[in-house]
């Protein structure tokens, strides 16, 4: 059906309704919250990205770091394993080097003793410890006693004593005494080691013969 304007009036139009702007500003604001609460959340994500990653890193160097210590620490611990096992063998020598020399120095002192006195040679001489234990023929008893004389001046011996000494006329037509005494080295010439050492050879001849008195 067409219909026909007889007033010849335009129509008026349907008037817009118009928007609240209450409504307007609350959408704003939070179109602008959700804005910065974005941009707060990436920052403080790739902030957290970031310290993440050294604390990574950071403990990635600490374990190889680590790993290089342990590695460090083995080394070391070799080391001294074997710094302990030299010094050990150092001080077997240095003990075995020590107990030489004073047996030498002691073989020494008894020789240059026997040569003081007349009428006298050693048969056997043993050391245990500190103590010295010394077998020999005398011409007489007073070679005997001149010889514990001589042990006690060199100050290289004391507690002397006789274990025996008796005639024991070895040789035919020859007076000889057998002897056995026991000497403590002192304290200031002891060494260390309680090895025995091997029987001293006679360092003099025995008295030529004579007929008994």
């Amino acid at each position: 059906m067409i219909r026909i304007n007889l007033l010849g009036q335009a129509r008026p139009k349907a008037a817009k309704q118009a928007v609240p702007l209450e409504a307007t500003l609350q959408v704003v604001l939070f179109l602008a919250a959700v804005a910065v609460a974005a941009v707060i959340l990436s920052v403080v994500y790739f902030k957290q990205k970031s310290d993440l990653d050294a604390t990574n890193k950071r403990l990635a160097a600490l374990r190889a770091e680590k790993a290089s210590l342990e590695q460090i620490k083995q080394d070391v611990d070799r080391f001294e394993s074997q710094k302990s096992t030299l010094q050990q063998r150092i001080d077997v020598i240095e003990t075995l080097q020590k107990n030489r020399t004073g047996a030498q120095d002691l073989l020494q002192m008894v020789a240059n003793t026997v040569v003081r006195v007349d009428s006298l040679w050693l048969t056997e001489l043993n050391r245990t410890s500190d103590s010295l234990n010394i077998k020999g023929e005398a011409g007489s008893i007073n070679s005997v006693a001149n010889f514990i004389t001589e042990l006690k001046r060199s100050g290289y011996f004391d507690k002397i004593e006789i274990k025996s000494a008796k005639e024991d006329d070895l040789r035919p037509g020859v007076e000889t005494y057998g002897f056995e005494m026991s000497a403590a080295v002192a304290q200031t010439n002891s060494t260390t080691g309680g090895a025995k050492t091997q029987p001293a050879v006679a360092t003099q001849a025995p008295p030529p013969a004579k007929g008994r008195s």
